[in-house]
Parts: C-alpha cells; sequence; structure tokens
C-alpha cells in the first residue's frame, strides 16, 4: 500500500516531505499528532476544494486535535467516503493505528487523482467544441480549415468574408438583432449562469418527459399481443428514443444570432405548425361516451350528522321495564331506583348519597 500511495502522491504532483516510504510510514503512525501527516492533509484539501467544490471551513492548527478531527470528517462526508469506519473513526478518534491513516491518504490521494483526471477532460472537451464551432464557421463561409494560425489572423479573416457575403444579400434579409446593447465582461459572465441555471432546469424537465414516455411506451407491450411485437416495437422505437437530446444546445451563439422575429409566437393550430405534428390519429373521432356526472351543482346536499336539538323534559328519564311488572324509574332527593313491581317485576335497590342505603 506504501508503494502506491508513493505513485499515485507522485502523480497528483504533491512536493512534500512525506516522498519517501519510510517517511511517509513514520507520519501515518503518529496520524493527526504528527505535523507531516497533518499538513499532507491540509494539501489534499487545498487541491479537492477547487476542483470538487468543497464548502469553505476554518483551517485549524496542528495543535487543535479536535478540530482536525471534525474538519477531517466533514470533508470525508462531502466526498462520499465509502469507508464508514474512517469518517465515524477520525471524528471520534479511534484511528490510532497505521493502517487506517495510510487508508485514509490512498483515499484522497485517489480523489484528487480522479478530480484532476475529470477537469482535464472537461476542459479537453470545451476546446474541442471551441474548434468544431471554428470549422462549422468556416465551412459555412467556404474558408479553408483553421490551422495553427493566431485567432487574430483567424477572425479578422472571417469578418471580411462576412461582411462580403452581407453586401450580396438584400436590404434588411437578415433582420435586426433582439441584443443591440454592448455588454462588459461581468454582465457577459451573468448571462452565462443565468443560461446554466434555465440549461439545469430545462435538463430536468426533458428526463421527466423523456421518462414518462419510457413508461407510456412500455405500457402499449401489456397486452398478450403486444407480447409477440416486442422486437418490432423496439425496432420502431429506440431510433426515436435515443434522438432526443436530454440537455439543451441553447448557448450565448444563439442570443447574438436570434434576431427580432423570435419574438413573434406562432399558435400550435396554426397550418404551419401543424404540418409538422398532424398524423392519422388526429382523424379519428372518439364517439358519444355517455354522462357520468360529476358536477358540484348536481350534487344532494349531504344528510345532518347531528340530530336535531329538543328541550329537556320535565320529570327525568324514564327507565326500562323489567319482565311484565313495568319499570322502574329514577327518583328525586334522596333518590334511589324504585323497582316496579308486580309479576316478574324487576327488583329495585337505591342509594341516597352518601349515607344511602341498598334494599334487597
Amino acid at each position: 500500500m506504501e508503494r502506491d500511495i508513493l505513485d499515485v502522491l507522485e502523480q497528483v504532483g504533491y512536493d512534500g516531505p512525506l516522498q519517501e516510504e519510510e517517511t511517509l510510514v513514520k507520519a501515518c503512525e503518529g496520524g493527526l499528532s504528527s505535523p507531516e501527516y497533518v499538513n499532507l492533509c491540509m494539501w489534499f484539501k487545498s487541491r479537492l476544494k477547487p476542483l470538487c467544490d468543497l464548502e469553505e471551513s476554518s483551517t485549524s492548527g496542528s495543535g487543535d486535535t479536535d478540530g482536525l478531527q471534525f474538519e477531517m470528517s466533514v470533508m470525508l462526508k462531502e466526498l462520499e467516503c465509502p469507508y464508514q469506519g474512517l469518517v465515524s473513526g477520525i471524528l471520534q478518534g479511534r484511528l490510532q493505528n497505521k493502517k487506517d491513516h495510510l487508508k485514509l491518504v490512498l483515499f484522497l490521494s485517489s480523489e484528487v487523482q480522479a478530480a484532476q483526471i475529470v477537469k482535464s477532460r472537461l476542459v479537453e472537451d470545451k476546446q474541442h467544441k471551441d474548434r468544431n464551432d471554428l470549422q462549422a464557421i468556416c465551412g459555412t463561409l467556404k474558408l479553408p480549415e483553421p490551422r495553427e494560425q493566431e485567432v487574430v489572423e483567424l477572425f479578422s479573416g472571417i469578418e471580411q468574408k462576412i461582411n462580403t457575403v452581407l453586401q450580396e444579400l438584400p436590404k434588411d434579409h437578415i433582420g435586426k438583432p433582439v441584443q443591440k446593447n454592448t455588454l462588459d465582461s461581468e454582465q457577459w459572465e451573468r448571462l452565462e449562469q443565468i443560461n446554466t441555471v434555465l440549461s439545469s432546469q430545462y435538463e430536468c424537465r426533458q428526463r421527466l418527459l423523456i421518462k414518462r414516455l419510457d413508461v407510456t411506451v412500455q405500457s402499449f407491450g401489456w397486452s398478450d399481443r403486444a407480447k409477440e411485437r416486442v422486437d418490432s416495437m423496439a425496432r420502431a422505437y429506440q431510433p426515436k428514443r435515443h434522438s432526443l437530446a436530454q440537455r439543451s444546445s441553447v448557448g450565448m451563439a444563439h442570443l447574438l444570432a436570434a434576431r427580432e422575429d423570435i419574438c413573434n409566437v406562432v399558435k400550435t393550430s396554426s397550418g404551419s405548425s401543424r404540418e409538422n405534428t398532424a398524423c392519422a390519429v388526429n382523424k379519428i373521432l372518439m364517439g358519444r361516451v355517455p354522462d357520468r356526472g360529476g358536477r358540484p351543482s348536481e350534487i344532494d346536499a349531504p344528510l345532518p350528522e347531528m340530530p336535531a336539538w329538543q328541550k329537556r323534559q320535565d320529570g327525568g328519564f324514564g327507565g326500562r321495564g323489567g319482565g311484565r311488572g313495568g319499570g322502574g324509574s329514577w327518583g328525586g332527593g334522596k333518590g334511589g331506583w324504585r323497582g316496579g313491581s308486580g309479576v316478574g317485576g324487576g327488583v329495585g335497590w337505591g342509594h341516597g348519597g352518601k349515607r344511602g342505603r341498598y334494599q334487597y
């Protein structure tokens, strides 16, 4: 493990004192109590912060062990460290052996290496996109492909060619641009940020619509008849499905190229729009369907849940009769339950309050 760590440290550009196996092992044995080990961890953090957009936090000194433990634990959580023992162990101060500290260094060095690779690929993709845009411009204007020439010379040739082409076109053929103001670098940067936010929202909604489309098409294959034609359905659907882009391709160039006619809103029911959206399904008319109701104005009011209130009647409540002998009733005053009399009459008992008596 020590040699692997040294190889990765060399690849990520580390030039500190821990470039030998002996010094690295000694620093890992000391852990956060070793100044060299703490400096190595802080070097990892300084490299990862701009690459991974880590949260800003105060840097603790080598003597503040508790602050270092908390700071390292927060960084590991942000990086989604798969070793849960490291995240909880370093916060609770349970990383005492050399192996755990070596594992921590290996993880952080690997994260720096991966972040540098991803960053370089993003830069290469942007350069490749710019190169493709220049090639497209030169191809449209019928200019030779851009070689290893100066940018000023290249753009001056493009500008001269555009002015020549514009003179050959009729007046007001292109139209007036929407963006007529001159913006500074700060304003262009803000526009780029706005476009980034709108593009992310567009991508989120586009993913949702594509997922709905996938689920809808998948539901068409649930019937027994459709199960026999799964392959033919896939051959017809997949090419069109993969042609749907999830990310927006709108950028600052589209803003500069936009003309005033972009503000004209065309209705979806207009003839020009229906030429591209009309299909045979639209010509199928649905027959008359039964009226299922459900309109609030036609629904009767519900019955009252509570009974109507009545005035209390004098004489109290009548009791339940016992057999054929009639029922008793609850008396007033000292009270008591008076049982009914007669054949099969109920047996009564009375309670006269605190000093009441029972009658059997």
